[in-house]
């Protein structure tokens, strides 16, 4: 068996199982909180994105503690945001950030999320962030993000996404997911999952952002879930690369895409995944 064939399909209808639906009893609270630290001030549009997909995903709260810069930005397009820390119960962390230039803010953001026991979607300027963890992660790097931070060549890792995803996940002891047309998702736990609904028309700046804030908002609304089985962190990420896919498709209609679009195509998409149900 190659390693290629390791890896199961995981389809709209496997997304869909995986997808939380607010009950009439569900408040802000017991819906999910996201806490995000993402964005910089080179890069705020990171965290707008992040934030955006989120919220467009379905999460009670978000709580964005990031740098002053973006959290301007963030509020400006997302008033409900809230930028006072609180309880959450996932983090997002690390999307448009540099690693060698943290803010205090992001840094304290940083510090906060690894302390704090509870699930992580780590992305960009976070990846290193696993080293401190104390809770669950997922790792969603490109194919030059995991090359940097594994050591190895990017054409290596572009020739064999599937082989770096399941090396990484078992070097690191953590749920790693490798963006790309095919996005492959491997587990220390033995979970293989490859998700191939993306047109090639996602390759655009600011997709991976889109795509950590889907999956911040999915581990977020199944904390519990995650809390008893750390497996479920790839059956999460996953199912964020079908919806971010299925999107993307939706607002591409065979044609050019944004990532705005993207977004607000994500809550037809979700709610056509959730009819197949």
């Amino acid at each position: 068996m190659t390693i290629e064939t390791r890896f199961a399909d995981w389809t709209p209808s496997d997304a869909s199982d995986w997808i939380a639906v607010p009950s009439e009893n569900d408040d802000k609270y017991s819906r999910g909180v996201l806490g995000v630290v993402t964005g910089s001030s080179a890069y705020p549009g990171a965290a707008v994105l992040g934030v955006e997909a989120a919220l467009h995903t379905g999460v009670g709260m978000l709580r964005y503690l990031g740098p002053a810069r973006a959290s301007d930005f963030v509020l400006h397009r997302r008033p409900e945001a809230v930028t006072s820390p609180g309880r959450v119960q996932a983090w997002l962390l690390g999307s448009g950030v540099d690693p060698d230039d943290l803010d205090a803010e992001t840094r304290d953001g940083f510090a906060t999320g690894a302390s704090s026991g509870l699930p992580l979607v780590l992305d960009a300027g976070a990846l290193a962030l696993r080293e401190q963890a104390t809770g669950p992660v997922v790792l969603t790097p490109h194919f030059r993000e995991l090359a940097k931070a594994s050591g190895r060549e990017v054409d290596e890792v572009a020739a064999d996404p599937a082989g770096a995803a399941e090396r990484a996940a078992g070097e690191w002891g953590c749920t790693v997911l490798v963006k790309g047309h095919r996005t492959y998702v491997a587990s220390p736990g033995g979970a293989r999952l490859v998700a191939a609904s993306a047109p090639s028309w996602l390759a655009t700046a600011g997709a991976g952002d889109a795509l950590g804030g889907v999956l911040g908002a999915l581990v977020a609304t199944h904390a519990d879930e995650v809390a008893e089985d750390e497996e479920a962190l790839a059956r999460l990420a996953a199912t964020a690369a079908v919806v971010h896919g299925l999107a993307a498709s939706r607002a591409s209609a065979g044609g050019p895409v944004t990532v705005l679009g993207l977004i607000d195509a994500l809550p037809a998409t979700i709610a056509e995944l959730l009819s197949r149900a």
